[in-house]
């Protein structure tokens, strides 16, 4: 039974004294019940869109959580943690749970559950370390209360130096220097829910996390497009695509001349009472809305 097994890394004995390593001997059991693909890992949460953001396309952001149990432990949700950490314990009990991590089940939200676990019976001033996959077990939307996030963005990830503990921890530093070579300016738009303006390198974008089925969105998009009506009005903006990220699309636009944020705020809030009206229609698709559809479904990727 592999529940009799306990878990190590991946790479390691397997303990039961097979001299195999732990993912090709009980290993490989516990992953197949793991890996099981959950298409939207955080449906059910209030701010499903800004998880998948948190996990998919912002650099450094953080966002307090509320545990259902144990209140008074502070929990707070951040995107990525030195040396990817899925979890770290501050010297004063704090715990930060990352959700950009290198390994993972097809479950992201039972990944940051298990750390989160790992976390509250870890001391003070203690990273939690990468694990082997988790087996069966409670998921975020168990152990949190249901409340709407309140992010924070940084602008880079000096909040990792807090205390002693995670910045005398080998290789803390190195990760923070690549990790701050690595952000992108980002901003959480204020008039719309989970819009995320962000400059890469001399480009700017516009990237929208939203909650509808994929199915009906496009539709609505499509009409929008095939109508003229797929840029930003009031900014210079292009209509880029989208792309597929926990289950929900994300459409993209490009800010040309130098946008900034402030200027996108009220152009996004304009756009998102078009979609709204397009999301619901419910007369079929015309030809003009078929060959929009089309084309861009052809410019769609999807993340994980």
């Amino acid at each position: 039974m592999t529940e009799d097994i306990p878990v190590v890394g991946l790479r390691e004995p397997c303990p039961c004294g097979s001299g195999k390593r732990y993912k090709a001997c009980h290993g490989k059991a516990r992953n197949r019940e793991a890996v099981a693909h959950v298409s939207r890992p955080f449906e059910g949460l209030t701010s499903e869109c800004d998880w998948v953001a948190f996990r998919e396309i912002v650099p450094a952001a953080t966002a307090p959580l509320t545990l259902k149990d144990a209140t008074d432990r502070r929990v707070i949700l951040t995107t990525v943690l030195p040396l990817a950490w899925p979890a770290l314990v501050r010297d004063n009990g704090d715990i930060y749970l990352a959700l950009q991590v290198t390994t993972g089940s097809g479950d992201p939200s039972r990944d940051a559950a298990d750390a989160l676990l790992r976390a509250l019976e870890s001391e003070p001033g203690t990273p939690v370390p990468p694990v082997g996959l988790p087996g069966p077990g409670p998921r975020l939307q168990d152990l949190i209360a249901d409340v709407p996030l309140d992010v924070t963005i940084h602008e880079d990830f000096d909040y990792w130096m807090a205390d002693e503990a995670s910045a005398d921890a080998p290789g803390v530093r190195d990760s923070l220097e690549r990790a701050n070579s690595k952000v992108m300016p980002t901003v959480r738009l204020e008039s719309v829910d989970a819009a995320y303006w962000v400059q890469m390198g001399d480009k700017v974008f516009l990237r929208w996390v939203r909650p509808e089925p994929e199915e009906k969105l496009l539709d609505a998009l499509a009409r929008l497009h095939a109508a003229g009506g797929s840029s930003l009005a009031g900014v210079p903006s292009r209509f880029v695509g989208s792309f597929r990220a926990d289950g929900l699309l994300v459409p993209v636009w490009e800010l040309t001349d130098g946008t900034s944020a402030v200027d996108t705020e009220a152009a996004a809030a304009e756009f998102g009472q078009r979609l709204t009206a397009a999301l619901a229609v419910d007369a079929p698709l015309t030809s003009e809305d078929r060959r929009a559809r089309a084309g861009l479904q052809n410019r769609q990727i999807t993340l994980r």
